[in-house]
């Protein structure tokens, strides 16, 4: 069967008219929110570092997608220059992310372009997403999408989702959802289209959706079809290898990068953090038990630190593991009126154990920003300061 004609005999007889506002069938969640969640279930499933989505629009899946910690590149591509600028700093970084930095780089990108123009940036992506996308290309621009989305950027995943047009007829007046859209398939048409294309280009597919029918009308589907395109691995391919050379079409009209724990600044600024809160949690919880001890012991290192982890009023909750690695770890100890935290002790916190792998890494990050012991083994901090005196410790 050929591509072309395949894609055309499925094309509405050409009456754009245009979806009325209200309807009798209302989706909660709304629907767009049912096939964004839709992509960030797969994405939470499958866990991709790099991500487009073609068609991108408001950027409102890319603003959902963002968060996920998975990701180290997110590209928006869209044939709408001036939305992309207008939405473009709704993706960039907030205090927040500064505040509390990601594990991973991540970068955001917003191009503007046609899907089916080819880019080489593109080229290696984990997922490319094209939510309600198709319908709005003509016939030839149809013809074109499967051999540049599957054929030359050839992501491991792709989504695709399109209207489903036997749920049409539960709208009141509608022929077609929105006058921009070329033509609206069948679940037979698109899973035709869908199968042709898989096999074409080496995929498996899935098929599903999201906005299910009223109770009554099941059989129609969900309003929403959706295909699930996997690369086939183990087996040759037809590769466009000699295409695959820098080809940059697209202009790039936003660009954002977040702070994350493998940028040298933010890892520091973390880490000195939290060992700060840290020895100064484990200080102040320490306080009564000096009172007690005070002239028992002269100025002999005094061992404070208790047979069981200190417990925090509020704070992280330890599991019973743990609690063990803590208490067995090296415990806080006093000369004098300074306060001595091993390194060690501080490596036995989850929170602190996440961010470095030894005691060698700890020092060498804190060693300018917090006072250590002569042999650098220990946090040393005053056990007592001004505000202690306040509050009657």
């Amino acid at each position: 069967m050929e591509e072309n004609n395949l894609q055309c005999s499925s094309v509405v007889d050409g009456n754009f008219e245009e979806v009325p506002r209200e309807t009798a069938i209302q989706f909660k969640p709304p629907l767009y929110r049912q096939r964004y969640q839709f992509v960030k279930n797969l994405v939470d499933q499958h866990e991709p570092k790099k991500v487009a989505d073609l068609g991108c629009g408001d950027t409102s899946l890319l603003r959902l997608l963002k968060v996920n910690p998975c990701i180290e590149l997110l590209v928006g591509v869209d044939i709408n220059e001036d939305k992309l600028r207008w939405r473009g700093d709704s993706l960039a970084p907030f205090m927040g992310d500064f505040l509390k930095p990601r594990d991973l780089n991540l970068t955001i990108i917003l191009y503007h372009g046609s899907v089916v123009e080819r880019d080489s940036r593109l080229l290696g992506f984990d997922l490319i997403t094209c939510i309600e996308l198709i319908e709005h290309l003509d016939s030839g621009d149809l013809a074109r999408f499967p051999e540049v989305v599957f054929g030359y950027l050839s992501p491991s995943m792709i989504v695709i989702s399109t209207p489903n047009s036997e749920f049409n007829p539960l709208f009141p007046s509608v022929t077609l959802r929105d006058s921009d859209h070329k033509f609206e398939w069948t679940r037979m048409e698109f899973q035709t289209w869908a199968l042709y294309v898989a096999n074409r280009y080496d995929y498996s597919v899935e098929f599903t959706g999201v906005g299910e029918p009223p109770a009554g009308a099941e059989n129609v589907g969900y309003c929403t079809q959706i295909g699930i395109f996997q690369k086939n691995r183990g087996k040759a391919t037809e590769a466009y290898v000699s295409e695959q050379h820098d080809q940059h079409v697209y202009k790039a009209v936003f660009t954002t990068s977040y702070p994350s724990l493998q940028q040298e600044r933010f890892f520091k600024l973390v880490l000195v953090n939290e060992v700060s809160q840290q020895v100064e949690s484990l200080r102040v919880s320490h306080l009564p038990r000096r009172k007690e001890q005070d002239g028992e012991q002269g100025d002999k290192p005094k061992d404070i630190g208790g047979s069981k982890a200190p417990v925090p009023c509020f704070g992280p909750v330890f599991t019973e593991v743990e609690k063990a690695k803590i208490e067995n770890s090296p415990k806080p100890f006093c000369v004098g009126d300074k306060f001595f935290v091993p390194l060690q002790r501080l490596l036995a916190y989850p929170r602190l154990n996440r961010l470095c792998a030894n005691e060698e890494m700890m020092r060498s990050v804190i060693a300018d920003s917090i006072p250590l012991s002569s042999d650098g083994s220990a946090v040393v901090t005053d056990l007592c300061n001004y505000f202690d005196e306040q509050f009657e410790f």
